[in-house]
């Protein structure tokens, strides 16, 4: 039997449970009382059930060169995190202003570059950032938009405030999972999902699908997904997103560039492709403009692109706003471009190329996280509390070596939300991805995102090739969801 009552917060935030674990917050109240209620051993029927019908449906990712196998399924745990609708309406005004202003920026790159004359932003660091492009210099993108797709990592300190952890604008993953969790949690808890008025999150596919065909001039325009192949990582997603949209899932070999235009192969012969939502990285798309022994990609595509004859989502190029030293900088283009504070804070971050900043995280390297600016998945990081000396004094050779290349940021107490772990409920930390949409006059924020779970107990991790898992998001429809009337889940 799962011991549901209240716990140990551990001086964290809590997601669910406040006054050191004594009572539920409001917004949660309703969650944590029909938990309660659940006859014994109910919760964890409800876990194995909901972990098989992941199973049957294949939930899986890939780990690269795990001993175990390349194919895991997602772990995942079924107590939802609930996020009350005035939250909801925060998150959501931050992530659509930084939105817009990343993708000012971008196009401000591959354009006039007036921030950096304006020298809001040092030169050498935009110069030396990998994923900044040359090839793509003079792009304009269908209706000047770079980043369609967006997945914004959120976190929250001790003090409840949320925070950014870094913006994710090139082929940002994991909402198949999101989409599917919910499925799962709906049939498990139908009662109370009804009285706490969740909102839904089963319309993005034809959102996605509305955004990539905003981007054709086309009446009727051809969209496919192109994926890197079965091997990649997130090929259960590739292929998953483009059943739901109702669109072809194609590789590299399956498209040409023929008289001008890009086409498929298929058995009814050459199809013309008006849109690529492309789940492949910017120096694979094309071996004439980037790597010449990509094999994955599609010769002459660029071209195409730049004579407005394809869309490509995201647009090439967005690699440069992902840079975490640029990341440092959001707030900057924030005032600089949309005159307005920023409604959703960076987590304080000191940067290695600063001699300044330098010498305080080299002073202090066993008090902050180290990461290096192009790596992501958890790796290339220092957890500077739970290193060694030895893998301390490695980072520090690194960051002398190449201080460009790393940012440091203080170890945050991260929020928590109950988990089942064993016979009982414990704190596990969470950080919060949700998904933007930016395709036409509006940005469209999906009411929910992925909760990512540290499984491991004490464990910040939470990246699912580190150990981690997933949750479902229910945002709340509106700030007072009533006790409900119904006598269970």
């Amino acid at each position: 039997m799962v011991r549901i009552g209240p716990y140990d917060t551990g001086g964290f935030y809590d997601e669910m449970w406040v006054d050191g674990g004594v009572e539920p917050r409001p917004h949660a109240s309703l969650l944590a009382k029909r938990l309660a209620a659940l006859p014994d051993g109910e919760l964890e029927s409800r876990q194995r059930a909901a972990e098989h019908a992941l199973l049957q449906r294949g939930i899986t990712f890939a780990v690269y060169g795990h001993n175990a196998g390349a194919e895991k399924i997602m772990p995942f745990d079924i107590v939802p995190r609930v996020v009350p609708a005035h939250e909801w309406r925060l998150i959501e005004r931050g992530l659509k202003q930084r939105v817009f202003a990343l993708n000012a920026f971008i196009a401000d790159m591959y354009g006039a570059q007036k921030i950096l004359a304006d020298g809001i932003i040092p030169r050498d660091i935009v110069m030396s950032a990998k994923g900044l492009l040359p090839p793509c210099a003079g792009l304009t993108p269908p209706k000047g938009i770079f980043c369609h797709i967006v997945g914004t990592d959120l976190v929250r300190d001790r003090d409840g405030q949320y925070y950014v952890l870094e913006d994710n604008l090139r082929c940002p993953s994991g909402v198949s999972y999101l989409l599917e969790n919910r499925q799962v949690v709906k049939r498990t808890f139908p009662q109370i999902w009804t009285e706490l008025s969740v909102r839904p999150v089963d319309m993005y596919p034809s959102k996605l699908l509305a955004t990539l065909q905003s981007l054709s001039p086309a009446r009727e325009p051809s969209v496919v997904v192109l994926t890197p192949g079965v091997f990649n990582s997130a090929y259960f997603e590739h292929s998953f997103l483009a059943q739901q949209m109702g669109v072809e899932l194609v590789e590299g070999r399956d498209l040409l560039v023929r008289e001008g235009r890009v086409v498929m192969r298929t058995t009814r012969g050459f199809q013309p492709v008006d849109v690529i939502y492309r789940r492949i990285d910017d120096s694979f798309l094309d071996p004439d403009a980037f790597r010449a022994d990509s094999m994955l990609g599609v010769r002459g595509l660029m071209s195409v692109y730049r004579a407005g004859k394809v869309a490509l989502a995201n647009a090439p190029g967005t690699g440069v706003a992902d840079d975490k030293v640029v990341y440092a900088y959001v707030p900057k283009m924030i005032r600089y471009y949309m005159n307005e504070e920023p409604v959703l804070p960076n987590v304080p971050t000191f940067l290695c190329w600063d001699e300044t900043d330098r010498a305080h995280v080299l002073a202090n390297l066993d008090k902050l996280v180290v990461k290096a600016a192009n790596e992501s998945g958890g790796y290339g990081m220092l957890i500077g509390p739970e290193a060694t000396a030895e893998e301390r004094a490695v980072f520090k050779d690194r960051i002398l070596a190449s201080p460009r290349e790393y940012i440091a940021q203080p170890m945050l107490g991260l929020s928590r939300v109950p988990t089942i772990a064993g016979d009982a409920l414990e704190g596990r930390h969470v950080d919060l991805r949700p998904y933007v949409l930016y395709g036409g006059d509006d940005i469209f924020v999906l009411p929910g995102g992925l909760t990512r779970v540290a499984l491991k107990k004490g464990s910040c991790v939470v990246n699912s090739s580190q150990g981690g898992g997933s949750k479902d998001t229910w945002v709340l429809a509106d700030d007072s969801p009533g006790n409900g009337n119904g006598g269970g889940c």
